[in-house]
């Protein structure tokens, strides 16, 4: 039987990461994975999604750059490049990890894997492998509920969606987490009759409720139905009837209702990392939490950024300004458009808010181009306890969407 100072069973950012970092440390490291390197991330979910979003967003500003002074005729939209480009782009990153894996002389074992102890594991094909410490990081698949099960034609899953070969006449998309928003992007800047169905009283019910606000704000201008507060009542012969009582008859279905961890028994002495372990479902987590678990090196649960793409990206941490109610707290506000860059690159939709307590900022939600970006510097000044104070004696450079930040403190 081989031994192991490692063993990691599932190939996706937190297995992959917990693999690397291990290597580097001069441990030796299994990692098992019974489909593709890379995990949902990779395969069924970041990657592809943003890859598709910027394909749908590139073509929406095209047909809008004669405001810019360019003419643009004749233009065709081949939704199969589109996919094919989402695939090569998998294969390439895919080929990256397996190489850096390789280099880091990880053995990869491309089969299912048994836990029969914490020291131990099985393959499929009967191969048992001794290891010192174990790690559990197998995922997370798309959540179902009844009435909405996936039949893979006219229900689909987010896995499904990413198989379309061809766009849909008409779409009811069901959810409005980032999955559902991104999603309702992507067809509506493809011209694909799209609708979207919450069942709480406002879309991204997850995010502060000034961001969720602006969202339906945006969806109403660019003319996107939506129905908060509204569930699916039934379905019958592709018909489906809302709860409000509205009819909709849809070419296809995306339940888009979030992720569930994949099941698998919990043993004492192995540890679950990544969508497995019922925490946070985003691929930077579950890096985080890889190299805290082979470096010790911690990090703060509670400054995780969450990011929704698309145009504009819609980017927050920490406290919602709802988490404060009751409280005494600060908020400085600054409408994008009132930057100079975001006239230069139309994209004048959106706002940066930012909360603090005491001189410290303990929340930040921006609705603007770059708000992936602008979120970091924000997490980087609250997890290093930077004052507000402190923070205004930054030179930020002009123009940009980041002077934003600047301009908002002062507000």
């Amino acid at each position: 039987m081989e031994q192991f100072d490692l063993g990691i069973i599932g190939g996706g950012p937190a297995g992959y990461t917990a693999a690397l970092r291990a290597a580097s440390l001069g441990q030796k490291v299994v990692l098992f994975e019974k489909e593709s390197i890379g995990g949902v991330c990779l395969n069924k979910g970041c990657i592809p999604t943003k890859s598709i979003l910027h394909a749908s967003e590139l073509f929406k500003k095209i047909q809008a750059c004669s405001d810019c002074g360019i003419s643009v005729q004749n233009i065709e939209l081949d939704y199969s490049k589109i996919v094919e480009r989402k695939n090569n782009i998998i294969e390439k990153l895919k080929k990256g990890i397996e190489l850096a894996l390789k280099n880091a002389k990880v053995t990869v074992v491309r089969a299912e894997a048994t836990i029969k102890s914490a020291t131990e594991i099985i393959d499929s094909n009967g191969v048992n492998y001794e290891v010192k410490k174990l790690i559990c990081a197998v995922g997370s698949s798309p959540k179902t509920v009844k009435g909405l099960e996936f039949d893979h034609k006219f229900i689909l899953s987010s896995d499904d969606i990413l198989n379309l070969t061809d766009l849909p006449k008409s779409i009811l998309i069901v959810g409005s987490g980032a999955i559902g928003i991104e999603w309702t992007r992507i067809f509506s800047n493809f011209g694909v009759e799209t609708t979207i169905v919450e069942l709480a009283q406002h879309l991204l019910p997850l995010a502060d409720t000034e961001v969720s606000k602006r969202v339906e704000r945006i969806f109403k201008t660019n003319k996107i139905k939506f129905y908060t507060s509204t569930s699916v009542d039934k379905i019958d012969d592709n018909k489906v009837t809302l709860s409000n009582g509205e009819i909709i008859e849809p070419e296809l279905i995306l339940a888009a209702i979030g992720r569930q961890p994949n099941d698998v028994e919990k043993l004492d002495g192995v540890k679950y990392i990544g969508d497995v372990s019922g925490e946070i479902q985003l691929a930077h987590y579950a890096i985080k939490q890889a190299v805290e678990e082979v470096e010790n090196i911690e990090f703060r649960k509670d400054l995780v950024p969450s990011v929704v793409y698309g145009s504009p990206e819609i980017a927050w941490v920490g406290k919602r300004e709802q988490d404060l109610d009751g409280e005494d707290f600060k908020k400085s506000n600054i409408l994008v458009s009132a930057l100079g860059k975001s006239h230069c690159d139309n994209e004048t939709e959106g706002f940066i808010k930012i909360l603090s307590q005491n001189n410290k900022i303990v929340g930040a939600h921006i609705v603007s181009a770059e708000a992936s970006a602008l979120i970091q510097q924000i997490v980087i000044a609250m997890q290093n306890d930077i004052s507000v104070d402190e923070l205004k004696k930054t030179c930020f450079a002009h123009p940009t969407y980041s002077e934003g930040i600047f301009e908002c403190l002062f507000r």
